[in-house]
């Protein structure tokens, strides 16, 4: 054999082996495939799912050309977790992409193999998910929600809508470890505030009427701690409220959206498109261990005055010209 086509066939063959997964995979006839793991139902994550497929065409990964997506959804129901991060691992996925720390924990435990990326997750270091932001290590990486750092401030902003606020229930899903995390923080912000606490616990879906039953005349002001369950039950919940004529306070818009009449934290959307800029690094060759945790940087506010008036409350003019949106 010549030198040259020697030396040739060794850069092909060095070549070859530095592919990324997803080149190969493509090169074989088989598209890479991603393991959506929505938590909720497709109608409560359809803004979000669109904005992670959005971001994955801009990035070259079109849905059923270059790309396949295997959608499965938990509807809020945190024991098809592991039931779908098994599937996942069954189906031999080349990522999974979720939300939720119970989610991510649950594909973490199906798996040290696939590449997991998280759109949202809490306390993601303190729950065992990474070993750190800049260094994740294993085979998680994404977004870290700061969901229970904001609990102070969503107080703040629900004191100055509800005139002379004095008792305050929280509800959860204690059956979530990102709600628990948020729940403490909110209870702490509110002894601080000299608020006195209702906590409602609930753990399915079937629990959210009865916990409105047990709220009755014991509180001023619904804080809604935020995980799959509830973001499922959002409109429920919503219903509920109003007919207890309680102002609701949640951390994403969609739950205002759903009828709650305000909420301040991370934009979703946003934080599942930056999750496809993950899934491109992923699938061109780059380890999860080896990309950073990132967190939210854009936080909306959100007013429902529809909401506002159905329960008799006048949001002030103030307050308003504050809001990133206001439904009316």
């Amino acid at each position: 054999m010549r030198r040259r086509e020697f030396i040739m066939l060794l850069g092909g063959a060095a070549a070859s082996s530095a592919w990324p997964l997803a080149a190969r995979a493509q090169q074989a006839g088989k598209l890479p495939t991603i393991g959506f793991l929505g938590v909720s139902t497709p109608a409560a994550a359809s803004q979000w799912v669109t904005a992670f497929v959005q971001r994955l065409r801009e990035l070259g990964w079109i849905e059923g050309r270059t790309v396949s997506i295997e959608y499965r959804w938990a509807e809020g129901r945190s024991d098809r977790y592991t039931e779908i991060a098994a599937e996942f691992v069954r189906l031999k996925v080349d990522v999974i992409v979720t939300s939720g720390t119970a989610a991510v924990i649950a594909a973490k435990q199906a798996t040290s193999i696939i590449p997991i990326v998280f759109a949202a997750a809490a306390d993601p270091i303190g729950n065992g998910i990474v070993a750190s932001l800049s260094r994740p290590g294993g085979n998680v990486t994404g977004l870290s929600l700061q969901s229970t750092d904001l609990a102070g401030k969503r107080l703040e902003l629900l004191r100055e809508v509800v005139p002379g606020l004095r008792r305050l229930a929280i509800m959860a899903n204690v059956g979530a470890p990102g709600a628990v995390l948020e729940m403490r923080e909110a209870q702490a912000a509110a002894r601080t505030l000299g608020l006195d606490v209702a906590t409602s616990e609930i753990r399915r879906a079937e629990d959210i009427a009865p916990a409105f039953e047990a709220l009755k005349d014991r509180a001023g002001a619904l804080y809604v701690c935020s995980d799959p369950l509830v973001n499922t039950n959002r409109t429920r919940i919503n219903i509920l409220a109003v007919g207890a004529r309680l102002p609701t306070m949640h951390a994403f818009r969609e739950h205002v959206e759903a009828g709650g009449l305000m909420s301040y934290g991370p934009n979703f959307p946003d934080l599942f498109r930056r999750a496809a800029d993950f899934v491109d690094k992923i699938l061109r060759g780059t380890k999860p261990a080896d990309i950073p945790v990132e967190q939210p940087v854009r936080f909306d506010l959100v007013v429902n005055l529809i909401t506002a008036k159905a329960i008799g409350l006048t949001i002030p003019e103030m307050f308003l010209v504050r809001a990133n949106e206001v439904i009316e």
